[in-house]
């Protein structure tokens, strides 16, 4: 089996954030979602499994963190394109979530930031290797 990474987050209002997450262009995996949680389908290997507060604090050995006015994570999605980028991007936002800065240009990588109705931060990046700097 292929290596997979799921990414667990508490969200205050679990129907709302799966909305959300499926306007940005995650599927649900039903098999692995219940009333407390719902499992986001990214890709293959990526999953992102958003639980309400309190199924999400029985597995956690702290308190949950107030995302809205802290980063506990910055979350990175690669994409094919700059169009598909904006894409993903624009999409969240008509889903709820809010772009917090412009979009930043590194010369061969283009990224843009959203956060998502709990100020969880995804960052969307298009990379294009060809411009990547020459060592020198």
């Amino acid at each position: 089996m292929q290596s997979q990474v799921f990414i667990n987050l508490a969200v205050k209002d679990l129907a709302k954030s799966m909305a959300f997450y499926t306007g940005m262009g995650f599927t649900n995996n039903p098999q692995f979602s219940d009333d407390t949680a719902k499992c986001m389908v990214w890709s293959d290997t990526i999953f992102v499994m958003i639980m309400t507060h309190e199924k999400f604090s029985g597995f956690a050995t702290k308190p949950v963190a107030d995302t809205k006015n802290n980063v506990a994570a910055l979350y990175s999605l690669s994409v094919e394109s700059v169009g598909k980028m904006n894409e993903v991007t624009d999409n969240a936002i008509k889903a709820g979530g809010t772009e917090p800065t412009p979009v930043r240009d590194y010369g061969f990588m283009l990224q843009r930031t959203v956060e998502d109705l709990d100020g969880h931060t995804w960052e969307v990046f298009f990379m294009d290797m060809s411009k990547f700097p020459a060592e020198q």
